[in-house]
């Protein structure tokens, strides 16, 4: 892998490692199930134009994949733990360090929705409020109880700062979101944040990961010697963000809820009393070893290699 440099490789990986986990479009749908060393890419959209269209010299069409099983996020108040995360990106990689992005159908990201503790109870009971007193006596129900979150895609990621996937403690992107609550009190359109005004998470790196290289034929099968892939795997990475700020809810209850919502978890909320972090992270990078040698047809040859790999 020569034409662009293992050192613009690894800042482009690192700044799409951080908060995977904060940019869920929901829960993870099935995948195509690959071979070795490529099955951390199932969703990798090697089929895209911009992919086919990379010609291994001046364009290099890669594979970016992020997962981390558990994490935490606090909103004003309210604190909840996050399942497993799993974000994929096509990447188009150009001289110099710039890229550009490219999304798998479905969405970059996926994950398990996070219950939060305690459900409605926790979140808007008790209250000496008549309307929000008599939801609450009708909370015996689990299922009517239970309250799920969702961190989405509110806007593009910006703020790039490539310096900053080299170290730690400054931010490596502006990452805009939203969270979707799900009650069947709350309906279906009860957001904290929204896209005029959402939540702007800037990742930084609070520890390194470890870094090693894995080299395999093109249907996934290791091969150190000869192997037309090669893949860098990022592993133990712990990301954080603590000093952005969280709007309050809109369109819960059809608006009618908003006040509870906030009341009881305390938005908004001010820059620097919420914070997020994502727990030990394994991150995977993965391109044709020699890009160069497939010129002009790179970025068709990479999904020719996935095609190949699958079970």
């Amino acid at each position: 892998m020569r034409s662009v440099s293992n050192r613009t490789r690894v800042g482009l990986l690192a700044a799409f490692t951080a908060f995977s986990a904060l940019l869920s479009t929901g829960s993870a749908t099935a995948a195509t199930q690959l071979n070795g060393d490529w099955a951390p890419f199932d969703r990798c959209p090697v089929d895209a134009p911009a992919m086919l269209a990379a010609d291994g010299l001046n364009t290099i069409a890669t594979c970016i994949a992020s997962s981390s099983a558990t994490g935490t996020i606090t909103l004003g108040k309210t604190k909840v733990s996050t399942g497993h995360t799993d974000l994929q990106l096509g990447v188009i990689q150009r001289p110099g360090g710039a890229a550009s992005l490219v999304a798998p159908p479905e969405g970059a990201l996926t994950a398990d929705p996070a219950e939060i503790p305690g459900g409605l109870i926790g979140l808007m009971c008790p209250s000496g409020i008549p309307v929000v007193s008599a939801i609450c006596r009708q909370l015996t129900d689990n299922n009517l109880n239970r309250v799920t979150a969702t961190i989405e895609p509110a806007g593009a990621p910006r703020d790039f700062n490539m310096s900053a996937a080299f170290s730690t403690g400054e931010p490596i992107l502006t990452i805009p979101v939203r969270i979707h609550l799900k009650n069947p009190f709350l309906g279906d359109k009860c957001y904290i944040g929204t896209t005029s005004n959402p939540v702007l998470l800037k990742p930084q790196n609070t520890t390194a990961p470890s870094l090693s290289l894995q080299r395999f034929s093109a249907d996934g099968t290791p091969n150190d010697d000869e192997g037309e892939m090669g893949r860098y795997t990022f592993d133990g990475a712990d990301q954080g963000d603590a000093a952005f700020a969280v709007p309050g809810a809109s369109g819960c209850g059809a608006g009618l809820l908003d006040w509870a919502v906030n009341l009881k978890t305390g938005l908004p909320s001010a820059a620097g009393k919420n914070s997020v972090t994502l727990d030990a992270t394994t991150t995977y990078f993965g391109s044709p070893y020699d890009p160069a040698g497939l010129a002009p047809d790179e970025g068709r040859k990479l999904s020719e290699f996935w095609h190949s790999a699958k079970r």
